[in-house]
């Protein structure tokens, strides 16, 4: 079998400008859910193995820059160039909080307890806002050099990774004391940083560059040069043995992680690919573009050993009625638009 057979994406529509930003759910009890944001301003939500809409989360006054979801998949949150940050309840698309800022929010990151939302945008400030007290002032970490473009959680939620849209480095935060206890050093600002999901890897993405990291002890493990510049990267989740970017020459590549070599080059996006993220279970690997698409790739075949540790890991495939469940909630009018407030 050649191994650089075109792959067929499923294609997801439904977004009417870019698509900046995806995060798949972890695996749940009703499956594995997908959300996406793009600068139409309403993040939608998909059934992350199918990419059957859901619904859509509509509330927001400007582009969408980043969008998450909790450990469990019952809330969403976003961040906006309209000042916002907000909180969704990702059964019946309502908001549930809304976080004023004053300056657009560039990323959110849910605490992986839950209980925590973690922003960063143009002010140049992270905030944690505690859910269990939404109405609270958030606590304000010390300042960030400049404009922050990513955040998020590692080390059980002690402490806080984020990049910065116009300079280099990835600064390490320590949540106790605020301040930056690391700084990875980059050469061009970092457009995606992502902690592997077992917490040894952090992956990140600047210029044409993709680097994997160290996320206990912060050494450099692998860097390898693009064909063009990266805007996004994901390291496979379950064996970790396989990675995949995408940027500016619109096409998604997949590489061995050990030797930086070329395994795949999927085209059929119409503009540079802002995002891509494996899913939970590895099988596949979404990718969203400046076309306004997302599109879902297979990995390829499963053989039969990679199954049965799936299944005894209890990964195995998400159910109609499963999904069915998570729809329940949703209430979509007739025009196709889960209603928000």
């Amino acid at each position: 079998m050649d191994k650089k057979k075109v792959a067929v994406p499923l294609v997801c529509h439904g977004h009417s400008r870019p698509v900046v930003d995806l995060f798949y759910s972890p695996v749940t009890p009703d499956g594995y859910f997908l959300i996406s944001a793009s600068k139409d301003s309403n993040p939608m939500l998909r059934n992350g193995e199918t990419g059957d809409w859901i619904g859509t989360f509509q509330g927001h006054k400007g582009a969408v820059w980043s969008a998450c979801l909790d450990t469990n998949a019952l809330r969403a949150a976003s961040g906006s160039a309209d000042f916002s940050a907000k909180i969704w309840d990702a059964l019946t698309g309502e908001v549930l909080h809304s976080f004023e800022h004053k300056h657009i929010v560039r990323a959110c990151a849910f605490s992986e307890d839950t209980h925590m939302l973690l922003t960063g945008g143009f002010e140049k400030i992270l905030r944690i806002y505690d859910l269990n007290r939404p109405d609270a002032a958030p606590r304000e970490i010390e300042k960030s050099p400049s404009s922050v473009r990513t955040v998020t959680w590692l080390h059980s939620d002690q402490t806080i990774l984020s990049t910065c849209s116009d300079m280099g480095g990835v600064r390490l935060w320590d949540v106790r004391s605020g301040k930056i206890v690391q700084t990875l050093e980059t050469k061009s600002p970092v457009t995606s940083a992502e902690v592997s999901q077992d917490g040894r890897f952090i992956t990140t993405t600047d210029g044409s560059s993709v680097k994997f990291w160290d996320a206990n002890h912060y050494g450099l493990v692998k860097s390898y040069n693009m064909p063009c510049a990266v805007e996004s990267a994901s390291l496979e989740p379950k064996y970790g043995n396989k990675f995949v970017t995408g940027g500016e020459d619109m096409w998604v590549r997949v590489f061995d992680f050990f030797t930086g070599e070329e395994l795949a080059c999927n085209k059929g996006h119409h503009g540079p690919v802002h995002c891509v993220r494996f899913s939970p279970v590895g099988e596949s690997y979404a990718s969203g573009s400046e076309d306004g698409t997302i599109r879902i790739w297979q990995l390829g075949p499963a053989n039969s050993e990679d199954q049965e540790v799936a299944n005894a890991n209890g990964k195995t495939k998400v159910g109609v009625n499963d999904v069915a469940r998570k729809i329940e909630g949703f209430h979509i009018p007739k025009d196709g638009q889960a209603e928000g407030s």
